[in-house]
């Protein structure tokens, strides 16, 4: 087994962790591969002595890994899709933050989890990406996917931004906002649930569109079909705003038209049984917790 490691270190709660997976894997005879940026963090903090064979961000995996581990949060997740990509390499994530929605496998059982995987008593679940074409193009956007939303945001200002916003060509209307999101499936548990857009399985063919601190309070959240392109254009009293990808942000002038759509590939996160999403919504939200009910 192939498997590449990726991941964010946090002092307090990562290095346990991070060696109880090493001491694992290579007491299994598992082929670690380590992102060069990671590996060489380790090599600082003492963490391991060792030299491992390395991948970079640039590069990016191919398909001949078995999986990637993710040791971080959700965030860590977001940024592991980009060296994912279109390789179907699925990614199993470790959580070493706080919520966790994406990086379900807890520290206290990645012993048991980690055995499941070599023994391949793991299922996939694919999780549809959302793309941005921006006209005219913008060379920062090398990367133009997200896993959890795009979103349109104001900069540099305090005032609100109209974000005038097309479904298939057809005006939906025009957002007078701080902002505006468009988020997947698994998005939906993040960015958007804070602002108060609803929650959407992840096997359900749809996004969310959901504004930011909207002026007109009758706006509200709006939940469309995957197959839908997403059109907007925005204006306001600064001459840029911001974009951003997941983690990943983009200054654009307002004459740009935004494209949002379904992306062509989608990307495999590893399902450890009995570890259901309906199990992380209760969970994580506190659901039944209320003792009165």
């Amino acid at each position: 087994m192939k498997i590449a490691i990726y991941g964010q270190y946090y002092q307090n709660s990562t290095e346990p962790i991070i060696r109880d997976i090493f001491v694992f894997l290579a007491q299994n005879n598992v082929s670690m591969v380590i992102e060069s940026e990671f590996l060489e963090m380790l090599h600082e903090k003492g963490l391991i002595t060792k030299d491992y064979m390395t991948f970079t961000a640039q590069e990016g995996l191919d398909s001949s890994y078995d999986m990637l581990i993710s040791i971080g949060g959700d965030g860590t997740i977001l940024r592991a899709i980009t060296l994912v990509r279109d390789s179907g390499v699925p990614i199993l994530g470790i959580n070493a933050g706080r919520l966790g929605f994406l990086a379900t496998v807890q520290k206290d059982h990645i012993e048991s989890f980690l055995k499941f995987i070599l023994e391949k008593r793991y299922k996939t679940s694919e999780r549809t990406l959302i793309c941005l074409h921006t006209d005219p193009p913008i060379e920062e956007l090398a990367i133009n996917f997200a896993l959890n939303e795009i979103s349109v945001s104001r900069k540099e200002t305090t005032s609100m931004i109209t974000i005038e916003t097309h479904l298939n060509d057809e005006l939906l209307t025009s957002y007078w906002a701080d902002g505006l999101i468009v988020a997947t499936p698994t998005g939906s548990t993040g960015y958007s649930l804070s602002c108060g857009g609803p929650i959407l399985m992840p096997a359900v063919s749809s996004f969310a569109i959901t504004p930011i601190a909207p002026h007109n309070l009758n706006a509200r959240p709006l939940v469309i079909p995957d197959d839908t392109v997403i059109t907007m254009k925005v204006s306001g009293r600064e001459n840029q705003y911001l974009v951003s990808l997941d983690s990943r942000t983009i200054t654009v002038p307002n004459d740009s038209v935004l494209t949002v759509r379904k992306n062509p590939f989608k990307v495999k996160m590893v399902e450890i049984p009995d570890e259901t999403f309906l199990k992380t919504l209760r969970s994580k939200l506190l659901w039944g917790e209320d003792k009165r009910n």
